[in-house]
């Protein structure tokens, strides 16, 4: 079903809030107020839905490929199963929102709020989440290899499952965190702060540690094989049977 913007806020406004399946690629959206809707399997590819409040509206199967969502309002949105492949999301308010299963690759977030969000096994490859917002964000079996996460705010969040593969978390906050098992090989984590991390049995090979701050962390049986721990601190850290060979 394809509508015009004036079509589809003339409607809205008059009550309809159920538009599954309508095609708006390409649509200028700047700015519009379209909360509590339905645009499930929506195609909504290169719009532009720049500062639009979208507040508790469902996206599920919808398309989103190449969209301008900066500075959106996404909060309690439901975006599972939605392909934001490329999208613009940068500074977008994302609290809450469902992003399960999403395909996010090569998505801008930079300084995005996702607190809350879930993340559950979504496509996150490529992706920019420089200074995002994370806390407390499930990001259980979450493809997170090659993102961006420089200065990003990591605390609390849910990372079982979730790949790290050449990920850069240089200055980031990791706090109260559990990595312990987790493959984080040749991990960016350069001037990063952690802080009440566990990273037991945690594969630190080759990983990039160098002024990194440690605070009360446990790395017992932690693999550091050849990882640059330059002028690193591991104040109040468990250090047990760690292996720092090379």
């Amino acid at each position: 079903m394809s509508l015009t913007v004036n079509q589809l806020l003339r409607q809205y406004e008059k009550g309809r809030r159920d538009f599954r399946g309508v095609d708006l690629s390409g649509a200028d959206l700047h700015g519009v107020a379209l909360i509590d809707v339905n645009l499930a399997d929506a195609n909504l590819r290169n719009a532009n839905l720049e500062r639009a409040f979208l507040s508790k509206s469902v996206f599920t199967k919808a398309c989103l490929a190449w969209a301008n969502l900066s500075y959106a309002k996404l909060n309690n949105a439901d975006l599972a199963d939605a392909d934001l492949t490329k999208a613009n999301l940068t500074a977008a308010f994302l609290g809450k929102a469902g992003l399960q299963r999403s395909q996010l690759t090569g998505a801008n977030m930079a300084h995005a709020n996702l607190r809350g969000a879930s993340l559950w096994r979504a496509n996150v490859c490529g992706a920019n989440l420089r200074e995002a917002n994370l806390r407390e964000v499930n990001l259980g079996g979450a493809n997170l290899s090659w993102t961006t996460l420089v200065e990003a705010l990591l605390c609390r969040a849910r990372l079982n499952g979730a790949t790290f593969n050449g990920s850069h978390l240089s200055r980031a906050l990791i706090k109260e965190v559990d990595w312990s098992g987790a493959n984080l090989s040749e991990l960016n984590l350069q001037e990063a702060r952690l802080i009440r991390v566990n990273l037991s049995q945690a594969n630190l090979f080759l990983a990039n540690m160098e002024q990194a701050e440690c605070q009360t962390c446990n790395f017992q049986g932690t693999c550091f094989r050849s990882a640059n721990c330059q002028a690193a601190s591991f104040v109040n850290s468990d250090l047990r049977e760690a292996n720092c060979r090379r």
